[in-house]
């Protein structure tokens, strides 16, 4: 089966996971829900569209794996206050400004939160549709990252993608097969074993996992909540189980 290869690299990464009050924690894995706003942004989408948004999260198979962990591997903290009035305006769609509803402030005090991120963290994804002959299809979402309809993120806004998202089209009977023939063209910096979640049912030959569990990473996109739960599983393989290594293009001399 055909699967989209998603390339997520960025200075500052989150991946969110349950927030509660005012606590901005993560995850090491992208959430469906994520993938899905990160899609439907390129797609051009709106945040009303919800029936579109909630079908193609519930289309959504993938498998993920960590290429470099970040920096330390340890999370950075962000301490925010914000203040922001219904007058506030940002440039998030080409040619028309967004902003914020309400009276005139949105706050009656400066708000108080705290976001994790990973620094300087590389994630390789690979998924697919199903059906796959829906639209959006593969190749929608393939040419949407690559010319996408807003500014693109990974997580949150300041997570701004630093090489293309879209890296190529991989095939496998499983998502994590196809990701298994996908190299990693980074540096392993000491690391051997690479990081790997998977769908249940999604995994691949000689690749055991090390737990299973429910994983509450999809959104009621109707409610605006997230609640909903898939199992999923977590392993690691070593680094020379993937595909062969990327070599770096070498330039041509021209002929005299």
């Amino acid at each position: 089966m055909r699967h989209l290869i998603l390339n997520l690299e960025s200075p500052l990464m989150a991946f969110g996971g349950e927030t509660i009050d005012n606590l901005g924690v993560i995850r090491w894995f992208p959430a469906a829900s994520m993938l899905t706003g990160l899609f439907a942004n390129a797609l051009g989408w709106r945040r009303t569209e919800r029936e579109r948004h909630q079908r193609l999260q519930d289309r959504l198979i993938f498998a993920v794996r960590i290429d470099r962990e970040p920096s330390g591997g340890v999370r950075m903290t962000d301490f925010q206050t914000a203040q922001l009035g219904a007058n506030d305006k940002g440039w998030t769609t080409h040619g028309r400004p967004e902003g914020r509803a309400g009276g005139a402030n949105t706050y009656d005090s400066p708000h108080l939160r705290f976001r994790d991120y990973f620094a300087d963290m590389r994630v390789t994804v690979a998924l697919r549709l199903q059906p796959e002959t829906e639209a959006p299809t593969l190749d929608d979402l393939a040419d949407a990252l690559q010319e996408p309809a807003r500014p693109l993120f990974i997580g949150r806004k300041p997570c701004l993608p630093t090489a293309s998202l879209f890296r190529d089209f991989s095939a496998g009977d499983t998502a994590l097969a196809a990701l298994m023939t996908t190299a990693i063209d980074e540096p392993g910096s000491g690391q051997d074993d690479v990081k790997l979640l998977w769908s249940n049912g999604e995994g691949a030959d000689g690749i055991a996992p090390n737990r299973t569990h429910m994983l509450t990473d999809q959104r009621n996109w109707g409610s605006g909540l997230h609640g909903g739960g898939r199992r999923v599983c977590e392993g690691t393989a070593k680094r020379s189980q993937f595909g062969e290594p990327i070599e770096a293009p070498t330039e041509r001399n021209e002929e005299q």
